[in-house]
């Protein structure tokens, strides 16, 4: 089989181009698969170690993300925020946003989960605002990262899109020597009946289709191959031709 190929310059380079982008975000999609599958396994062994119960383990070191905690204090429900845009099973709603005071004094933020837009009044689920002591169990959070298309918080205006409690407890006007900046807590979901707010239920939410978009890419980078050579080819730029054998 002998080939003649006499590739056009221009369809050549935005070609050779193109492919080797496509095969680059390919490649970046596959090693975020392996980050957020080290994210995963990194969330299931923290949540399910021993829990931090001391609250003088808050300010000694940095916490790992994803810890389990069992910690006791008071709601100050009447700092409560709410970070807006959140769903549950397709519904609209709020994550609710307290502070909470620790046995000593320590201050630390705790996203208690879900609620709908007709519960978002604290007046109207007077049944979740847990008075005097409680005990909560939740995972440590980092500070959330603005999303590029994410607004951002206006607390003056009630419009919370990220969790970073250095914003928030300046803006409720919390004493900045009693507060922990450097992480939240998601509230856990305790027991089988599901209560406002929804808390976390303490598996790993992770979204992970970074392996599908791998593929996506590299399909449209084979796609791009067949198309370059199908376009030569039909131009008369691609031939195949048998050669001849001597006997």
């Amino acid at each position: 089989m002998k080939i003649q190929f006499r590739p056009m310059l221009w369809p050549s380079i935005f070609s050779i181009v193109t492919f080797i982008i496509l095969c680059s975000f390919g490649t970046w999609q596959l090693k975020r698969l392996h980050w957020k599958e080290a994210l995963i396994q990194r969330y299931i062994t923290e949540s399910q170690s021993n829990p931090i119960s001391n609250p003088l383990e808050f300010s000694k070191s940095k916490i790992n993300e994803f810890k389990a905690v069992e910690i006791f204090g008071k709601f100050l429900h009447n700092n409560e925020i709410y970070i807006t845009g959140k769903t549950y099973e397709g519904n609209a709603g709020f994550h609710v946003v307290t502070p909470f005071k620790m046995e000593n004094n320590k201050i630390v933020l705790i996203n208690r989960g879900w609620v709908s837009e007709g519960y978002k009044d604290p007046k109207k689920r007077k049944f979740s605002l847990a008075e005097g002591q409680v005990k909560l169990k939740g995972i440590i959070r980092y500070p959330q990262q603005k999303g590029y298309f994410v607004p951002e918080n206006d607390g003056e205006n009630g419009f919370w899109f990220t969790i970073i409690p250095n914003q928030i407890f300046k803006f409720i006007k919390t004493n900045s020597n009693f507060v922990i900046k450097d992480y939240y807590i998601d509230a856990l979901r305790l027991g089988e009946k599901i209560t406002l707010p929804i808390g976390v239920d303490g598996k790993p939410n992770l979204r992970n289709q970074h392996l599908s978009y791998a593929i996506t890419w590299y399909g449209l980078a084979l796609s791009l191959l067949f198309v370059y050579f199908s376009y030569h080819a039909s131009s008369g730029r691609l031939i195949f031709k048998k050669t001849k054998s001597n006997g």
